[in-house]
C-alpha cells in the first residue's frame, strides 16, 4: 500500500513539472497594432541617426563676385567676307588680357613701303608708356615679330592698348592697329586669345591693290566691323598726304554693317592715290603729335584716271 502512495506521488509530481516547462500561448494582438509598431520603430531608427550626427558642422558661403570691367565684346560674330588677314595682326596678348610689367607682344606685321614700324604702349588716357622703332624689311605676307614692354602706372589698375603703325614710302599712314589690354602694377598675368583681331575690319567688294578708277569717283561697297561706335573716315590722300576727297560713314553700334559710298575726284593724268579708312578712340585724352587719337587705319593703292 505504501509503494502504491509513493508511486502516485512520482506521477503527481512529473506532470506538475511537465505542466510548468510548456510554453504559454500568446495573446494575438489587436488588428491595428502592427502599422503602430512600425511607425514607433521607424521613428526610433530616425532619432537614433540624428543622435549620432554631429551638430555644428561649418557651412559653406559662396564669395562674392569678383568686379570685371564693363566693355563692349571684343571678339563679335563676323559676317561673310572678313577672311582677309590683317596687314598688323596680333597674336599674343588678346583682348582685354590682363598683363603685368614686363610682358611680350607677338604679331605679325607687314610692314609698310617705308620698312619701319613704330610700337607704342598706351595708357588709358593716351599718353606713352613705352615706344620701339624698327626696321622691318617688307614682306606682304608679315613676318612674326616679337616686343617686350615694361611699364609703370600709378594706379593699381588701368587701361591700356598697344597700338602698331607702319609708313608708305611718301610717309602715309599705310596701316595701324590697335589691341585693347588691361595693365596691373601687382597681380597675375591673363593672357586671353587674339580671336578675330586677326583678320582686317574692312572688307570691300571686288577691290584690289592698284585698281583703276574713272570718270572721276572711286564707288565703294562692302563692310565694317568697327573698332568702337566712332564715324569711320574714307578719304583719298595724294602722295604728299593731302585729301582729295573725303567721306564719313556713321556707324551703328560696334556690330559688323554694310556700307557704301563714292568719293570724287578730278585729275587731269593718271595719279596713284592712296584709299584710307581710318578710325579714332575719343577715350584718348592725350593725341599723338603725330598719329592722333588713331586706333585703326586700312589702306590700299588706287590709280585714278580722268
Amino acid at each position: 500500500m505504501r509503494l502504491r502512495l509513493l508511486a502516485l506521488a512520482s506521477l503527481l509530481g512529473l506532470l506538475a513539472a511537465c505542466s510548468s516547462s510548456a510554453v504559454p500561448t500568446p495573446t494575438p494582438l489587436p488588428p491595428d497594432y502592427l502599422p503602430t509598431v512600425v511607425a514607433l520603430t521607424g521613428q526610433a531608427a530616425f532619432a537614433t541617426a540624428a543622435a549620432l550626427t554631429p551638430t555644428g558642422l561649418p557651412t559653406e558661403t559662396p564669395l562674392p563676385p569678383v568686379a570685371t570691367p564693363e566693355v563692349p565684346s571684343p571678339t563679335p560674330t563676323l559676317a561673310a567676307g572678313f577672311t582677309d588677314f590683317a596687314q598688323i595682326r596680333f597674336l599674343s596678348p588678346g583682348p582685354m588680357s590682363s598683363v603685368i610689367s614686363p610682358f611680350n607682344v607677338q604679331a605679325i606685321v607687314a610692314a609698310g613701303e617705308s620698312e619701319r614700324i613704330q610700337v607704342d604702349l598706351l595708357g588709358e588716357d593716351g599718353r606713352v608708356l613705352q615706344r620701339l622703332l624698327q626696321k622691318l624689311t617688307r614682306n606682304p605676307l608679315g613676318i612674326f615679330q616679337r616686343f617686350e614692354f615694361t611699364f609703370e602706372i600709378r594706379a593699381v589698375s588701368e587701361s591700356g592698348y598697344i597700338r602698331i603703325s607702319t609708313k608708305d614710302d611718301h610717309g602715309r599712314i599705310q596701316a595701324l592697329n590697335t589691341m585693347p589690354v588691361l595693365l596691373y602694377s601687382v597681380g597675375t598675368a591673363q593672357v586671353k586669345p587674339a580671336g578675330n583681331f586677326i583678320y582686317e575690319r574692312i572688307a570691300i567688294d571686288g577691290l584690289k591693290e592698284k585698281a583703276d578708277f574713272y570718270a572721276g569717283q572711286v564707288s565703294l561697297n562692302g563692310r565694317i566691323w568697327p573698332y568702337n561706335d566712332q564715324p569711320v573716315i574714307v578719304e583719298l590722300l595724294d602722295i604728299n598726304g593731302k585729301p582729295i576727297s573725303t567721306r564719313v560713314l556713321n556707324m551703328n553700334g560696334i556690330d559688323t554693317q554694310p556700307f557704301e559710298t563714292t568719293l570724287p575726284y578730278t585729275v587731269s593724268e593718271s595719279s596713284v592715290a592712296r584709299l584710307v579708312f581710318r578710325q579714332e578712340n575719343p577715350l584718348l585724352s592725350v593725341e599723338d603729335a603725330e598719329l592722333g587719337r588713331l586706333v585703326y587705319v586700312y589702306s590700299i593703292e588706287v590709280t585714278l584716271n580722268p
